[in-house]
């Protein structure tokens, strides 16, 4: 069955900016963005979404993490973190129309901080804010018919990604399929629906915007709650989903490295044979001297090969 909401002028309006804003980043080289900006988005990821449950790790602890130095801290936050980035980097190996795959991320995200970690909860669950119960979520005996339902509507509905992710995330927070990091998992599983039809939400921090308006995200949630659809929390989200491309338009001019452009280029050419024009072509804010730089460099890393020489010149990805 299909979840229900509307489409509404609001979500046709924000669905028409966000394709624009799509455009744009494409053509300013921005959906694989420069590798230092997406390791610094990657953190503010992992750093808003886990604060948002509550973790009191800082930014500079977990760029610590990573680099695998020594941090003090609460031993779960700590965890919490170090499994964040498990999931993060094996981001390309899950596949996002797959339960197995929601699972087997939920085992990693959640390991050791939960003994039911990627399987599905066997009690019943309410949600809490405050001193009212906010939620009282589907009887456990519901859950699979319920996920394979959503993960069926994922795979056959020709709805946009766009719509479908935010679908996707208020539906899960709804069925709370796990006894605990539902919430964690409904912004992972988002991202990576949208990653899949747009490469740069691979590396664009929403969850720091969501983080920021925390309580429009709770109410959102709660309104949808209360009218059974969805609407208003896609509304919300594709605002957010707006906000962060226009945030990353805005530092557009941050300047590519050599090997930016040539790991950039690679996504767009694969395996086809180029040239040094046709390079240069992608990259119309460089010189011609700098592609045959570019270009030499790449051959004396061993990362292209060349066939020819001077004019004829052909290059092909190893």
């Amino acid at each position: 069955m299909k979840p229900s909401y509307q489409i509404t002028g609001k979500i046709l309006r924000l669905v028409a900016s966000i394709s624009e804003k799509i455009g744009e980043v494409n053509a300013a080289h921005l959906n694989k963005p420069p590798t230092e900006l997406r390791k610094k988005n990657r953190i503010k990821t992992i750093h808003s979404s886990l604060e948002i449950e509550g973790n009191t790790l800082t930014i500079e602890q977990i760029t610590a993490i990573i680099e695998n130095k020594r941090v003090i801290g609460p031993k779960k936050d700590i965890l919490e973190v170090k499994n964040a980035i498990a999931v993060y980097e094996y981001l390309d190996k899950l596949n996002p129309y797959s339960f197995n795959s929601f699972c087997e991320a939920h085992g990693i995200l959640m390991n050791e901080l939960v003994e039911s970690a990627g399987r599905l909860r066997n009690k019943s669950v309410g949600i809490v804010k405050g001193s009212e119960v906010a939620h009282i979520a589907p009887s456990s005996e519901m859950l699979k018919s319920l996920m394979n339902d959503l993960f069926d509507y994922l795979k056959t509905d020709d709805d946009l990604s766009l719509i479908k992710s935010c679908v996707f995330h208020y539906e899960m927070e709804f069925i709370h399929p796990f006894i605990d990091g539902n919430g964690r998992m409904g912004r992972l599983w988002q991202t990576l629906i949208l990653k899949d039809a747009y490469p740069v939400f691979g590396y664009l921090p929403i969850e720091t915007l969501i983080k920021e308006r925390q309580d429009q995200y709770y109410k959102s949630l709660g309104k949808s709650d209360n009218t059974g659809e969805s609407t208003v929390f896609i509304e919300f989200m594709l605002d957010i989903i707006l906000e962060s491309l226009e945030e990353l338009l805005s530092i557009q001019n941050i300047s590519l490295t050599n090997m930016d452009r040539i790991n950039l280029y690679k996504s767009i050419v694969k395996n086809d044979y180029f040239t040094r024009k046709e390079y240069l072509k992608n990259f119309r804010e460089i010189s011609s001297a700098t592609a045959s730089r570019d270009l030499k460099f790449a051959v004396d890393s061993g990362l292209i090969e060349k066939i020819g020489d001077k004019n004829t010149a052909r290059y092909r990805y190893k």
